[in-house]
Order: C-alpha cells, then sequence, then structure tokens
C-alpha cells in the first residue's frame, strides 16, 4: 500500500460548522470524480498497528484539473478527536491520503442522473457537477436533491437556484420534503440515482426508490461492491 504525504495549502470555511481542507497533489497521486481516500493524520502509523482513530474515510471534493485535493468535511463544536485535531490544524500542516477509489463516477449512459444527499454529502457530488458542466455528452441532465435545515448551502457557486435546462438544483430543509421529492424523481423510471449519506438515509433512500419499482442497478451507492450488497442483496 503506498501512503502519500502531502501538506495543507489552503483551508477554506464553507459555511460555520464545514471547512475545505485544499491538500497539494503529490507525485503520483491520481483520481477522478467521485473519488474517496483514506486521510490520515500524523502518527496514525507510528505503532505496529495503525491507529484508526487517527483515519477517516472522506470524499475529495475537487477534480485533478484544480491542482489540489479538496477534503470537505463538516466539524461542530463538540466532536471527535480526529475532527479536534484537524480543526486546530494550519497551512503546512502534513496528512497522509491512502487506498483512493471510485465507486460512483459519473455515468454517461444517456439517461437523467439524480444526485441525492444529505448535508456535507454534496461534497461527493461536487466534482460529478464540475464534471458534467465541462462535458454533457450522454448525460440528458442532472438534478440534485439535498437535504440540509441549516440554510448555509455548500458550493454555492456550482450548486446554486438558477437551473439551466440541463443541471438543476433543489434544497429542502426536512425529511418529509426530501422522501417526497425522492418520490416524485422515482417517477423516471430509466434514471440514475445516486445516494451519498449514513447508512441509514441509504437504507431510506433505497427502501423508497425500490417501491417504486427502480431496479438495483440504477442506484449508484459510494460503496465496494461486497459493502453494497448488504444494502441491495437482490444483486447477488
Amino acid at each position: 500500500m503506498q501512503i502519500y504525504w502531502t501538506k495543507i495549502n489552503r483551508i477554506i470555511d464553507e459555511t460555520p460548522e464545514v471547512k475545505t481542507y485544499m491538500l497539494d497533489c503529490p507525485e503520483g497521486f491520481t483520481w477522478e470524480e467521485g473519488s474517496h481516500t483514506h486521510f490520515a493524520l500524523k502518527g496514525f502509523n507510528a505503532g505496529e498497528k495503525p491507529n484508526r482513530s487517527l483515519i477517516r474515510h472522506m470524499s475529495i471534493s475537487t477534480l485533478p484539473h484544480e491542482n489540489s485535493i479538496g477534503i470537505t468535511t463538516r466539524i461542530k463544536p463538540e466532536c471527535s478527536e480526529f475532527k479536534s485535531i484537524l480543526r486546530d490544524m494550519a497551512v503546512g500542516s502534513e496528512v497522509a491520503l491512502f487506498k483512493t477509489h471510485s465507486n460512483v463516477p459519473l455515468k454517461r449512459e444517456n439517461k437523467n442522473v439524480y444526485l441525492l444527499s444529505s448535508g456535507v454529502g454534496l461534497a461527493t457530488f461536487r466534482p460529478l457537477v464540475m464534471d458534467y458542466l465541462g462535458r454533457m455528452d450522454n448525460v440528458n441532465q442532472i438534478h440534485s436533491l439535498n437535504i440540509d435545515s441549516t440554510k448555509d448551502f455548500l458550493f454555492p457557486d456550482i450548486f446554486n437556484a438558477l437551473p439551466n435546462q440541463k443541471f438543476s438544483v433543489q434544497f429542502v430543509d426536512n425529511r418529509i420534503q426530501y422522501y417526497d421529492a425522492v418520490k416524485e424523481l422515482a417517477d423516471d423510471q430509466d434514471g440514475l440515482f445516486y445516494v451519498v449519506g449514513s447508512d441509514e438515509f441509504l437504507q431510506q433512500n433505497i427502501e423508497i426508490l425500490r417501491s417504486k419499482g427502480i431496479d438495483p442497478a440504477q442506484i449508484v451507492l459510494d460503496k465496494h461492491p461486497q459493502q453494497r450488497s448488504g444494502f441491495l442483496p437482490e444483486e447477488i
């Protein structure tokens, strides 16, 4: 396993509780839209076994052409040891990246794509939208649905409320409105449904999509195949 050590070059305050840590691109490090990585703090591999409390599974919120690796995360006042250390880190601090992979690349199958997320889950979808806006080939249109009661919406320069005919954005502030909207979107029996969030959030979305007749093959999760089978056992 190759570990890429790199440095924070910029810290962006996206909202009062959400920060993006922009990292230098180490030589040989590659990724694509929808990628996640293992993001580790100094000391995680100092002992005989990795210190898992200093490692988190994070989505990369940027594309390679932006020349920085973006890690976007929510840090609440009361938070874990990992988030507490991260909150106090500054530009120039070292972090490590390893095991980078994408389970949710943008599928270009001439279908409508629906991006379903909660809160900071939008960070996973930012690169997909940017990739699409840069090249719209073989995707009919994209619709993003996000539940966020804070009203401090992420990435307003991209996820704005002024849709064009091929990219539209919808924010709701409660789960009732959100799941009602999912049911409406699922009327598109040929669409592709990307879902990012907690395991409970995934299960609830899958239950609604399946009840509306959406095939498991149309549901895209940020999970490895063996993890995915726990959410969509019908595929086995």
